[in-house]
């Protein structure tokens, strides 16, 4: 497990298949005896390699001006009265 915050962050588990859900493959992995967890991809090491810079500070200033741009947008579309 990769995902940081899932309480199996660290372990290998053994996988038992592999299936897709809405178009993601997820493992369903042996836990335990006689009992099984289903994990998406992304949250193994046979997922992708998580982006470096998703949270730069260019990024984000970035992502608070089209956040604000947006809403001065909604505002001036609804009239703008109060």
């Amino acid at each position: 497990m990769t995902h940081p915050f899932h309480a199996l962050a660290g372990q290998q588990l053994d996988i038992l298949f592999v299936k897709r859900r809405s178009g993601a493959l997820v493992f369903v992995c042996a836990y335990g005896v006689s009992r099984s967890v289903t994990l998406p991809q992304e949250w193994t090491d046979r997922g992708g390699e998580p982006g470096g810079d998703r949270l730069a500070v260019e990024g984000l200033s970035a992502l608070r001006a089209l956040v604000d741009a947006l809403v001065s947008r909604g505002a001036g579309a609804s009239g703008g009265g109060s």
